[in-house]
């Protein structure tokens, strides 16, 4: 059976309508999990765990495709 990684990540949000982080060095990484239920569940908790904060928010990212498409040589202006 193939690998298949999922991240979920999230944090402050600068303003709800954007996906920009007010504070991109302290994002919360929930995990790295190998299937996509299990990381749906674990984004699931962060997100009724936040519901309150309008300005927080949680992602479910596939770092198969991050992986796939990656080079050798990372651009480090990025």
């Amino acid at each position: 059976m193939a690998q298949h990684l999922h991240i979920v990540f999230g944090g402050e949000l600068v303003k709800p309508s954007e996906n920009v982080f007010k504070d991109p060095e302290n994002v919360h990484v929930v995990g790295i999990f190998q299937d996509r239920k299990s990381a749906y569940d674990a984004w699931k908790t962060e997100a009724q765990r936040t519901v309150d904060n309008a300005h927080m928010r949680y992602f479910v990212g596939d770092l198969q495709q991050l992986m796939e498409s990656s080079t050798s040589d990372p651009d480090p202006q990025d």
